[in-house]
Order: C-alpha cells, then structure tokens, then sequence
C-alpha cells in the first residue's frame, strides 16, 4: 500500500458521501486531515446535517442517493447509510460508473454481496468495503512480519474485545438482528476479517454461542466463537458489549479509536442511557449527537494533528506461532521469540484510518487490487452468518 500523501500537488479524489450519520462522524477527522480525498457532495435526509456538509466542505448536498451518484463531479462514493441499504446504495453508485467505499457489514445477506459484487464488476468500477480494523496499521504490519517467514506458521489466534457498545445510545433497528442490529454484524464483521487477516487462510468451520442477556437490549450483545482455518491454525473470537469490563485496560487505557481515556468516565453508557425514558428519546439523543445535529460537536482536528496519536484497534489480540507469539499494539507490534522479547516500534499516525484512503486511492487513482474487496467482504459476512447460525442450532457449522 501507499503511504499518506502530503503537498499541494497531489491527484485529489473526489468523493461523495451516502448517509452523514455515526460512520461517517467517526471517518470524518480523516477526510479533513488526509489531502488525498476531497469531500465535493453528500446526500442525507436530514436538512441540518446537509447544511453543515454545505458549510464545512463547500460542496453540494442532496436529500437523495440517487440525485448524490448522478453527480458527475463524484468520483466514487462513500457508502455509510444503514446496513439494510448498502446493496441497495451500492448497485445505484455503480449503474453511474462510481466507485465504491462501503461501510461494513457488506450487507445483511450473501445473496445482496454477490449482487454488489457483480454490479461493480459490470460497472468495471472498485468495490471496498470498510472501515474495518483489519485495516489497521498494527494488523498490517503483524500480517507483513507474518509473511515474511521469520516465526514460521500461524498456528493459534486469540483476540477478545469488552466494551460498552450495546448500551449507547442506539435507534430501534439497531436493536433488531434481522436489520443488522447487535454485536454480531456490527462487531464480530471487525473481528473475524482480523483474525482471517492474520490467519492468511480460508475459514472452514465455525462453532460459536452468543448471549442476549438484557431484555431491553433485544438482541445479541455478547458472542464466543472457534475459527477453524484451511491451513490447520485456528481462532478464538469472544466479545461483549454488556457495558461492564473494558478490555482497554489491558491496552494501556487506550480506547479503540487511539484515543487516552478518561478512566473515570466509567459506567457511563449505562447511566447516561437511565436518564432517557425511552426508545424515541434514545433515537433522538443518539441523532443530536450526529453529524448536524444541535449536539454535535466538530473533531478538535488541530489537536488530532499535533498531539501524540496511537494508532486504532480493537482489543487484545495473540498470534501463536512457531517460534513466537506477536501481539499488535497501538503503538507496537511485540513479538516473544524463543529467547527474546522484541518491540518493532510503529510511526505515529497523523491521519486516522488513513490506511482506508490507502486501499481506495491505490484502487481508483493507481489501479492497484485492494485486500478489501467484495469478495472479501462476503467471506466475513458468509463467517458472520456462521456464527449466528452455530448459536441457533448448537453444533459447528461447516463453510
């Protein structure tokens, strides 16, 4: 991949925005900060949000997808609408002869990837689907030590991630599984491409359980689960999002976005979702805080720039080789050999998720395949599917 570029010369992408919601708030500091992209329009269907796009970016804003692709100044679109639309959005970007950047999960069902898949293709535009964390640098640069050869096969994987996701503030749907709500499409999509990353191999079979343990959160909140791989390594994925520990302590108090965190902003979630009495309050809290919204409060993108940055994860992680095991870091990559511990020190990063514009600027600008393409997004998803399908039924299931 390219690394970030600086200077006034650079070959600017021009990119659009479906759905100026919660994804696209946390995409944000890098689209300010990384001079590769330029944000020229944006659709949603929320006039305040469309007013800030206005006054932020200069660009033009739409209450539609479908006026947003027919843009000719839009170059590829950054699909970041609701779950259930991705299919729906992404087929519209390519009948326009745009490329596409769209936020994971791919998409609820393998029959809508495949669809995404092949109308891409027919388009002859590229397809990425992200941001997920195996984008991230650490992760990157784990699989790079990996390949070279020095600790010899992945053998064992475990990664592990306790938050408070299930308690913020959330709408209705994302409280529903059948319309990609809960842990499952939302976060284990970030862990199973992880751990595929790192694995280098094809999941062949998944036996999980999940727990849905709050009756005002009606969904899955928690899961455990075992990877099997093609090369004979396999994974243990667990996560809960109960609100209760958080795994960052074992990072440091280093939160998933490479932020310091407060540690005495703890219990949070759960007291600040007490105060709302109920699920049309929640919607309506969760939205004021979004882009546009009267809450909203722009990133300190100054303070991002200069400050010391870590980069981006998503919990503990162990990769169990040969001849030692490597643990990625915000700010490392650890590798315990046989006889010595080893730190490969990693840059600060300067623009989040950069490593995002990376694969899509190389796609669109240099012709280069991304790692992120639909057909890898379809093998997290189809793993995804697996998962929840092992929970119902009580046995493994074979891919």
């Amino acid at each position: 991949m390219s690394n970030n570029i600086s200077g006034q010369n650079v070959r600017k992408l021009k990119l659009g925005v479906a759905g100026l919601g919660r994804a696209f708030t946390l995409m944000l500091p890098t689209f300010l900060l990384d001079e590769r992209v330029q944000l020229v329009a944006a659709a949603d269907p929320r006039k305040d949000a469309r007013c800030q796009f206005e006054a932020d970016f200069g660009g033009k804003s739409y209450d539609t997808v479908e006026q947003l692709v027919a843009d000719n100044d839009v170059e590829a679109i950054y699909i970041s609408t609701p779950h259930q639309m991705h299919a729906e959005h992404t087929a519209l970007a390519a009948l326009h002869g745009k490329h596409v950047l769209v936020e994971k999960p791919m998409a609820l069902t393998l029959d809508e990837c495949r669809s995404m898949i092949d109308c891409c293709s027919k388009a002859g535009v590229h397809l990425i689907v992200g941001h997920c964390h195996s984008f991230d640098t650490p992760i990157l640069k784990a699989r790079e030590f990996i390949e070279s050869g020095a600790v010899g096969q992945v053998r064992m994987i475990h990664a592990m991630n306790y938050t408070d996701f299930l308690f913020r503030p959330r709408r209705p749907e994302e409280l529903n599984t059948s319309e990609g709500g809960g842990v499952i499409y939302s976060q284990a999509a970030h862990q199973v491409d992880v751990v595929r990353l790192l694995a280098g191999s094809p999941v062949v079979s998944v036996r999980a359980e999940v727990g849905a343990w709050n009756a005002s959160r009606p969904t899955e909140g928690a899961y455990s689960c075992l990877l099997w791989f093609e090369n004979g390594a396999f994974a243990s994925v667990t996560y809960s999002g109960y609100a209760h520990f958080d795994s960052d302590e074992f990072l440091g108090w280093i939160g998933e976005m490479g932020q310091d965190k407060d540690t005495d902003s703890y219990g949070l979630a759960r007291r600040r979702l007490n105060s709302l009495s109920s699920a049309d309050e929640e919607a309506r809290f969760k939205n004021a805080g979004t882009y546009g919204g009267p809450s909203y409060v722009r990133p300190p993108i100054d303070s991002v720039s200069t400050s010391k940055n870590h980069h981006q994860h998503f919990g503990p992680i162990t990769i169990s080789c040969d001849e030692a095991d490597i643990r990625p870091t915000p700010d490392a990559v650890l590798i315990y050999g046989n006889t010595n511990r080893t730190s490969i020190p990693l840059e600060q990063p300067r623009v989040p998720r950069a490593e995002v514009i990376d694969e899509l600027y190389d796609a669109v600008v240099n012709s280069l395949s991304p790692i992120h393409d639909g057909e890898w997004a379809m093998s997290t998803l189809k793993v995804c599917l697996a998962l929840l399908e092992s929970a119902r039924s009580r046995r493994e299931i074979v891919i």
